[in-house]
């Protein structure tokens, strides 16, 4: 397993390279499967895991499900000095009698300083720790002002009770203002963006704000230097649910068109000139780029762990990139 640093100075600690979500424990992963996930990772050098206080409500849960799990694994196994967690609030439903949606209504709960002290008290406990390494803001929320929003983020830094904090689903340019009023108040800034990034293109809807673009990418790339605190950017759904591998696995969110196909044939042929799996040459495309990007992998058994974990040492040379980027 390799490692790379998220945050600045006395805030800033190392993580694996490849993140572990854990947004299925629980419920479409039984406990005893997730444990031996979580242990197997663990073993391997892994160090980053991820989850949120809504996993996963949409699968009969009760939305903590996946922390509940992983409170126990962490207590079961004496486990908290091993890794890092991040969880993240705010795209939990606001009225539990209604459904949750990616359009509008939402029936998020959103950002307000409220909410962010309550559901990061909650996830504290239903963790069972007393401190949360990375704290997102699941979903931006536009209807709440920056300034409140920053500023409950950072009252939990200054109390000791959140390490670093980062957003998810979010506008690059939310991402700089965000920043910039963190930098006015004088507290900590967003570390960490979570977006959804894969080897295929995003679908051409400039309303969408959940896949990173190259703003964002460049964005971060140009951190890491005096005056400029670094920016580390997280990939979720890096192997677009296996799709990358199984013809029977759809291309989702507006993704199913011809040039990805093109793109995932040559995927295809090139993990077999090289003698790896799709997937595995897909998290090693997103490891080698030009661009801080941590792939968060949500494998449902070992066995599909153990096929991304080779992803972590696996360099492509600059002549099979160039067939890559290129397709």
């Amino acid at each position: 397993m390799r490692y790379t640093t998220l945050g600045d100075g006395d805030r800033a600690f190392d993580v694996s390279t490849l993140a572990l979500g854990t947004m299925l424990h629980g419920t479409a992963v039984d406990e005893e499967t997730s444990f031996a996930i979580l242990d197997r990772y663990v073993a391997a050098g892994g160090t980053f895991l991820d989850t949120a206080n809504n996993y996963s409500l949409w699968a009969g849960g009760h939305g903590r499900d996946s922390e509940d799990v992983l409170g126990r694994w962490l207590a079961s196994r004496d486990a908290r000095d091993e890794v890092r967690l991040a969880t993240k609030l705010g795209a939990a439903q606001k009225d539990r009698s209604k459904p949750l949606s990616s359009t509008p209504p939402t029936n998020y709960q959103g950002l307000g300083a409220d909410v962010i002290r309550r559901e990061a008290q909650e996830s504290l406990r239903h963790l069972g720790v007393e401190k949360i390494d990375l704290l997102y803001g699941h979903v931006d929320d536009l209807d709440t002002p920056l300034a409140e929003t920053v500023g409950a983020f950072g009252k939990l830094q200054a109390e000791g009770v959140v390490g670093l904090t980062g957003i998810s689903n979010v506008a690059t340019w939310r991402v700089v203002e965000a920043r910039a009023e963190a930098e006015r108040q004088g507290v900590p800034g967003y570390s960490v963006v979570q977006e959804n990034f894969s080897y295929i293109y995003p679908p051409p809807v400039p309303s969408r704000q959940d896949w990173a673009n190259a703003d964002l990418l460049d964005y971060a790339a140009s951190t890491g230097v005096d005056g400029r605190p670094r920016l580390s950017v997280v990939a979720y759904s890096p192997v677009h649910q296996g799709a990358f591998a199984r013809d029977d696995k759809p291309l989702y969110g507006g993704t199913d068109r011809p040039g990805n196909r093109a793109r995932i044939a040559e995927l295809r042929q090139v993990a077999h000139e090289l003698g790896a799996t799709p997937s595995q040459v897909a998290l090693a495309w997103l490891l080698g780029g030009d661009w801080p990007v941590v792939p968060l992998i949500g494998p449902s058994s070992v066995a599909q762990l153990d096929e991304l974990l080779d992803a972590a040492e696996l360099d492509l040379s600059a002549d099979v990139r160039e067939r890559l980027d290129a397709a």
